[in-house]
């Protein structure tokens, strides 16, 4: 009586993880993404571990949550992923204001993004 699984939007040989609402720009977070793009998950880990900007630490745990996936719900060889997609995008941004001169508005704007990282495994080379 339950509700019918979805289908499986990815293929068989993919993992996916998301995470919503990180606290950073999606232009400073893309270039945490473009760095790990097409990388070894072992590789791309240790990239994120030595990376000096704060964002690093999240971006990190979303590639150790789709590595989770990969081994834990779709049996896919941990030690063959890859990370196929890191994708970012925007999501909302807090308004704030600070007083200037001559009562005047300047306006600071905080924004939040998205982050959805895709990990393979690669085909056999026989």
């Amino acid at each position: 009586m339950g509700k019918r699984s979805s289908e499986r939007r990815q293929a068989d040989n993919e993992a996916m993880a998301y995470c919503r609402n990180l606290r950073t720009s999606p232009q400073k977070l893309n270039l945490l993404a473009e760095s790990i793009r097409g990388m070894n998950c072992e590789k791309a880990l240790a990239e994120l571990k030595f990376s000096r900007r704060r964002i690093a630490v999240d971006v990190r745990k979303v590639l150790e949550s789709a590595i989770a996936n990969a081994e834990n719900n779709h049996q896919l060889d941990v030690d063959r992923l890859y990370v196929a997609e890191a994708t970012v995008g925007k999501s909302m941004v807090m308004k704030r204001w600070r007083a200037r001169a001559r009562g005047r508005v300047g306006r600071i704007e905080k924004p939040f993004s998205n982050i959805r990282v895709i990990v393979r495994e690669r085909e056999e080379t026989a």
